[in-house]
């Protein structure tokens, strides 16, 4: 790609505030770097993605308040962890962590615990407990 082909369209993810970092050629057929504020396939792309994300996090959310599982199970979905990320962030066997994701075994996690996936989930301990 040359440098006046990088795509410059409105960048709608994040406000804009990103920017897309390009390795093209210049008039002198140089590699350089160049800029671009978006380009719209991507963020089209990008945007179905998160929803499907927040529609999967919706969906925990929903399966927490009726008690099938612990708010560890939304937050999971919300960050996009699974079992074995939580277990090396939180130093946790998974095995414990799917007795966590129980209503049951939530209510037996001691304040290091809680304080352990709050950091993980970078929320508040109390966040956990007001869900």
């Amino acid at each position: 790609m040359r440098k006046d082909q990088v795509p410059q369209d409105d960048g709608k993810m994040l406000d804009g505030k990103t920017r897309d970092l390009y390795y093209v050629l210049d008039e002198n057929g140089n590699y350089v770097q160049a800029l671009s504020q978006g380009w719209d396939p991507k963020t089209t792309v990008l945007q179905q993605a998160w929803d499907d994300i927040n529609e999967q996090a919706e969906l925990a959310r929903k399966e927490v308040l009726e008690g099938k599982y612990s708010p560890i199970h939304y937050y999971m979905e919300k960050t996009q962890m699974d079992l074995k990320l939580v277990s090396e962030y939180t130093g946790f066997s998974k095995g414990k962590i799917k007795d966590h994701i129980t209503p049951e075994g939530f209510k037996k996690l001691t304040e290091a615990e809680r304080n352990a996936y709050a950091e993980t989930f970078n929320i508040k301990p109390e966040e956990l407990e007001s869900f």
